[in-house]
């Protein structure tokens, strides 16, 4: 097909364009003698030849090396992100052909990116390039054979080196995984390359989500309440990675553009409700959560470490033993404290709570002094009458005594009903007395014999 015979004019007429507004930039401030030598380098041909000498010394690419270490020496990497395997995570390989070419190399030399990347035809000069058109070459050198020499250098801007080479302070890290070290495909890459094209496209989204007009615009009906049509986007709890220093462009074309700035997304466990005490949602007892708490584990190995030592039946022994014992009952009351302070009244009203009645009494007390809800209120009666007959106190003992009785069988020690009411009397539990049963408060028991000796 014959292409429209204007084409050549207009890549010229682009190409002088840049040419001269570098010159003006170059000769700004410079005198007589020293403007006449600079301006001398802007001449057409002269410029486009020095261009085509200095792309050697910058290079395309997707996947940047320095971006790990300023100091690394090796190679970075030009993939298009079409030719990546389609994995389901989130990758280069979902840029499809709409990516930004990072560039690396001589920073001096980034003008001749700048100038590959001037539009004609809403292409780029270099896709012109690489598509081998004709009018493009023309419009270089009216020699075919000087043009087609610049092309290719040109072109060259992606390229692949000859021998790839990794660096230790790249800290590429492999990890063996086929059972052949000897085989450099058995091992899989726990630290890729900084993948600059994807942390670009990241960088814009998230900036436009930040600054945007039409996010901005979101962002002010959603403080106001009102409606509003445009979908709002927020990235919350965002870090900021400055690569490269005063001198970002030293990493590459694409982080100085972005001033050095390298976000990193939050990398936390899910956020809960607050409102909601999820720690204590969804089970049947609250005591595998004491079991847990502050110091408690130290407590029952002590016991356990004692019990199974086979200590003599001293006075020693027994005031070892108390100790451990007083200590677990505290735990217990304070427990039950942190409890009550960490949740709002009233939080065993949810419909997750679980608990039986009596460790819900223990653990939400103050649910009985608020007001009955009309849709529960038959529920919420039965609480307050139940939390006033205060049995529930020496069932929270029970169930403490019927815990630390299951911990000790699993450790082999024999325990029964003695221990049980001995460890149902250790309790403390945070009630008004008098209670009408205080079986945790019927006089000083002794620990068997058989439990102490193993």
């Amino acid at each position: 097909m014959q292409q429209e015979p204007d084409r050549k004019s207009a890549f010229r007429f682009a190409i002088s364009r840049f040419i001269e507004e570098r010159r003006e930039a170059k000769l700004k401030g410079l005198k007589d003698d020293a403007a006449a030598e600079a301006a001398g380098k802007y001449d057409y041909t002269t410029w486009l030849a020095d261009a085509a000498r200095r792309v050697t010394q910058i290079q395309a690419v997707t996947h940047v090396l320095k971006a790990t270490h300023p100091d690394a020496r090796g190679s970075s990497l030009h993939i298009q992100p079409q030719a990546l395997t389609q994995h389901s995570e989130i990758g280069s390989h979902l840029l499809g052909a709409d990516y930004a070419d990072d560039i690396v190399g001589n920073a001096a030399a980034l003008d001749v990116y700048k100038f590959l990347k001037v539009e004609v035809e809403g292409k780029r000069l270099l896709d012109w390039l690489q598509a081998g058109d004709s009018d493009l070459l023309a419009a270089l050198h009216n020699d075919p054979a000087t043009a087609t020499q610049w092309a290719d250098a040109f072109k060259g801007l992606v390229r692949t080196a000859d021998k790839l080479a990794s660096h230790s302070l790249a800290k590429q890290l492999y990890w063996h995984i086929n059972g052949k070290p000897s085989d450099d495909a058995g091992y899989h890459l726990l630290q890729p390359l900084f993948a600059s094209s994807l942390a670009h496209a990241v960088h814009h989204d998230i900036n436009d989500a930040r600054f945007g007009e039409t996010n901005k615009l979101a962002r002010q009906a959603k403080r106001d309440g009102k409606a509003h049509d445009a979908p709002y986007s927020d990235y919350r709890n965002l870090v900021v990675r400055k690569l490269g220093g005063t001198k970002p462009q030293n990493i590459s074309q694409l982080n100085s553009e972005r001033g050095g700035v390298n976000y990193l997304l939050a990398s936390l466990p899910p956020a809960w409700d607050q409102n909601r005490p999820r720690h204590v949602l969804f089970i049947e007892s609250a005591l595998p959560r004491f079991a847990r708490y502050e110091g408690v584990p130290e407590l029952i190995n002590a016991l356990l470490t004692l019990l199974k030592s086979n200590p003599d039946p001293t006075m020693d022994t027994r005031k070892k033993r108390e100790r451990i014992e007083r200590a677990l009952g505290e735990s217990l009351a304070a427990f039950g404290t942190s409890i009550h302070a960490q949740l709002e009244p009233g939080w065993t009203r949810d419909a997750d709570c679980r608990l039986p009645l009596f460790e819900q009494l223990w653990l939400d007390p103050n649910r009985a002094d608020l007001p009955t809800r009309p849709e529960h209120e038959d529920e919420d009666l039965a609480f307050k009458t139940a939390y006033e007959f205060k049995d529930w106190a020496d069932q929270v003992a029970h169930r403490f005594g019927l815990w630390l009785n299951a911990i000790l069988a699993e450790h082999k020690l024999p325990v029964g009903d003695a221990e049980h009411a001995h460890w149902a009397r250790q309790a403390l539990i945070d009630v008004d007395w008098p209670a009408p049963m205080q079986r945790r408060r019927a006089g000083p028991a002794s620990i068997t014999p058989e439990v102490l000796n193993g």
